[in-house]
């Protein structure tokens, strides 16, 4: 099987859509082709200033942030303040609270068939 390449144009420079409010943004740029729930998807999701996003996770997840600033607040309390280069795993079931004081670009990998989240 062939390898997928995605250009920069495709990926970290375009604009993912708009998910929640004004101010989230997320996309998928690539998935596999896998059976029925061992599908992968990846791609870009942006958090600009303003209203948070709450987000319950339905399936696990990875996260490396590339550019800017994130606070993610999990339903038990424990906060992070996120910069590049942070990496984060989010387990079926859990409850994120995103937020940035400007803007945060993170890469993700989940384990969700194509327009999933």
């Amino acid at each position: 099987m062939p390898l997928q390449y995605v250009p920069v144009s495709e990926g970290k420079d375009k604009k993912p859509p708009l998910i929640s409010g004004s101010n989230a943004f997320l996309g998928d740029v690539i998935h596999s082709q896998a059976e029925p729930g061992k599908e992968l998807s990846s791609g870009f999701y942006r958090q600009e200033k303003g209203e948070p996003l709450v987000y319950t996770y339905t399936y696990d997840e990875m996260k490396i942030i590339i550019e800017g600033n994130f606070r993610m607040e999990d339903e038990t309390g424990v906060v992070v303040e996120a910069k590049p280069g942070d990496v984060f795993f989010f387990p079926k079931g859990t409850t994120i609270t995103f937020s940035s004081t400007d803007y945060g670009l993170a890469f993700f990998t989940g384990l969700r068939a194509a327009g999933g989240a």
